[in-house]
């Protein structure tokens, strides 16, 4: 069963495929190390036979549902008691 995500939802790296493709309407294969294991980028789009065009810092690029996951942050946001003037 092939992971679902939302458009506009953050998603993050598991695995490093053996090479990736991007999204442009000429695709063109890439080497894996274009985005690094554990970069988090915005899913843009789906594509037959589960993959997904998401945009990285590097650009987009179609990837199979089983190299991402969902970005779920489980750390609490601590209130500094700071104002933005003060950063």
């Amino acid at each position: 069963m092939s992971k679902e995500f939302v458009i506009g939802e953050k998603v993050k790296v598991t695995t490093l495929p053996p090479y990736l493709k991007t999204a442009d309407p000429m695709p063109m294969l890439r080497p894996p190390d274009v985005v690094a294991l554990g970069e988090e980028g915005i899913v843009s789009d789906r594509r037959p036979a589960n993959y997904w065009a998401v945009r990285f810092t590097n650009g987009t690029f179609l990837i199979d549902s089983q190299y991402i996951e969902t970005v779920t942050h489980t750390t609490e946001q601590v209130d500094l008691g700071l104002n933005p003037q003060d950063l």
